[in-house]
């Protein structure tokens, strides 16, 4: 085996062993991991090996989101899977909140996506000069997923800041900055929006933009 080869087994075994912890890689998480998986040779290596696993390889918001998914489902499968959707059920109408709140705070016409750049310092700053902004931090942080006590708004968005980091929907490239990263798992996330939008008729974009109304008359 030429050195190149073993190279490229090497970063593949890695890859595969973040998509088997559950990892969503895209170009800001693993820029190298994402740029491998668009290569069809790198794609069929990886799928070959998931598949002995009963995993394949699956991708969202265009190919730009790559994670592991069951190839075939057994009752073991289903219940962890059931399990995975409760747990991203329970936490969708906080994250709702949190991107309604980051878009309105930011005056962005778009809600977060893959690569988009968050500087905390002045968004804390714009929430805490908006009485409804704050009050909305306020609510938010207090949701299970985040599970905030401060009543300070300093203390409780640095703590959604860092769950969201621990959750994977952001990245902090630099330890020494307040600039955090989305990831292409919020992609992903708007994608099961959508899914559950479309089969369960929960109106989540609806509910979301209602409450975009209702903050824009207080």
């Amino acid at each position: 085996m030429s050195q190149s080869e073993n190279m490229v087994l090497v970063g593949t075994g890695a890859l595969i062993e973040s998509l088997l912890k559950g990892e969503f890689i895209c170009k800001t998480t693993n820029e190298d991991g994402w740029r491998a998986l668009q290569t069809p040779a790198t794609r069929e290596r990886v799928e070959t090996y998931l598949n002995q696993l009963n995993r394949t390889l699956a991708s969202a918001a265009d190919g730009e989101v790559f994670f592991c998914g069951y190839l075939q489902l057994g009752e073991a499968e289903r219940k962890v899977i059931s399990s995975q959707f409760r747990e991203i059920c329970s936490a969708l109408i906080p994250l709702v909140e949190w991107l309604v709140l980051v878009q309105e705070a930011s005056g962005q016409d778009a809600p977060l996506t893959e690569g988009a750049a968050i500087r905390l310092t002045e968004l804390q700053s714009r929430i805490e000069d908006t009485p409804a902004f704050r009050e909305q931090l306020a609510k938010l942080s207090q949701y299970r997923l985040f599970g905030s006590t401060s009543t300070q708004a300093d203390a409780q968005i640095k703590l959604v800041f860092r769950r969201l980091v621990e959750l994977g929907y952001l990245v902090r490239p630099n330890s020494e900055k307040q600039i955090y990263l989305a990831t292409g798992k919020l992609d992903y996330l708007y994608e099961v929006i959508r899914f559950i939008d479309e089969t369960e008729g929960l109106q989540l974009e609806a509910q979301a933009e209602t409450a975009s109304s209702q903050r824009e008359l207080i």
